[in-house]
């Protein structure tokens, strides 16, 4: 399964209707979340709904095209994201806006979420996230689930820790001393 179009039942249809609706708009997309954390390498990974991140002005556009196209765009309360609902299969989709700040309002994160562009994303097609951009993502999140999801990529990825280190750095330097925090645990249990 190397692309987002190719997760079996629900799920693949669910991201086929996304790509439909990137198609209809040009929108640049990137699936990142449990499904991206399942892809590249913990496959003990299982989530119920799907997150995409999306170009900050291309987010009213697809919602609008989402809407008459077999999704259920939700109202979301004020300062959260766009989610919509995939009326065939009951999907949840939650949209990530680049500029939107991930975290926790006690914790916001140090830098806001990136064009998909930069994360490996292309228009009109769902694309996996990058995945030193994956670990970017699941720092800035900062939840204990997102910490966990890091040990396991990076477990699952040995050969790929400077790359990931290296891409950080460019970030920022707090994701760099979290990775390297992580690491060390990643390394104890592998032992």
């Amino acid at each position: 399964m190397l692309q987002p179009q190719d997760l079996p039942g629900r799920y693949g249809r669910a991201i086929r209707a996304i790509d439909r609706v990137l198609a209809a708009t040009g929108a640049h997309a990137v699936l990142a979340g449990g499904w991206a954390v399942w892809r590249h390498g913990y496959v003990g990974r299982v989530t119920q709904d799907v997150d995409v991140v999306v170009g900050a002005d291309e987010v009213s556009e697809l919602l609008r095209v989402a809407s008459v196209s077999g999704f259920e765009v939700l109202e979301a309360p004020p300062g959260r994201w766009p989610k919509l609902h995939h009326k065939e299969t009951g999907i949840d989709v939650d949209l990530l806006p680049e500029h939107a700040t991930p975290g926790t309002s006690a914790r916001p994160a140090p830098t806001p979420i990136p064009h998909p562009s930069h994360l490996g994303g292309e228009p009109g097609r769902l694309r996996y996230i990058d995945l030193p951009a994956l670990v970017a993502l699941k720092l800035a999140a900062g939840r204990a689930r997102d910490d966990s999801d890091v040990v396991e990529l990076i477990l699952a990825n040995p050969s790929e820790r400077e790359a990931i280190r290296q891409y950080l750095s460019t970030l920022h330097v707090e994701y760099v001393r979290r990775f390297q925090e992580l690491a060390i645990r990643a390394d104890d249990q592998d032992q």
